[in-house]
């Protein structure tokens, strides 16, 4: 599924202490950010709506089946029978 960034504003001095601070316990703001919006989103976003975007996500996701091609010894086999 297509992918949105959103931009959030921080006071310099505070997201230089989260920073400073999540590095000493080898955690990740990008993690921690993305972590938070999925609880967020789990708790908006109605169970029937969050289950039809995970349907259509699924749909995006899997492999286009080919097209099943006859079997050509069994058609070739009808015409030859067809023909005597």
């Amino acid at each position: 599924m297509k992918k949105d960034t959103i931009t959030i504003s921080l006071e310099a001095e505070k997201l230089r202490a989260i920073k400073k601070y999540m590095e000493k316990k080898d955690a990740s703001l990008q993690d921690e950010m993305a972590d938070q919006l999925q609880k967020l989103y789990e708790k908006y976003v109605p169970a029937n709506v969050r289950e039809y975007i995970d349907e259509r996500e699924e749909e995006e996701n899997k492999p286009m089946k080919p097209k099943k091609v006859a079997n050509t010894s069994q058609a070739v086999e009808t015409i030859r029978t067809t023909q005597e």
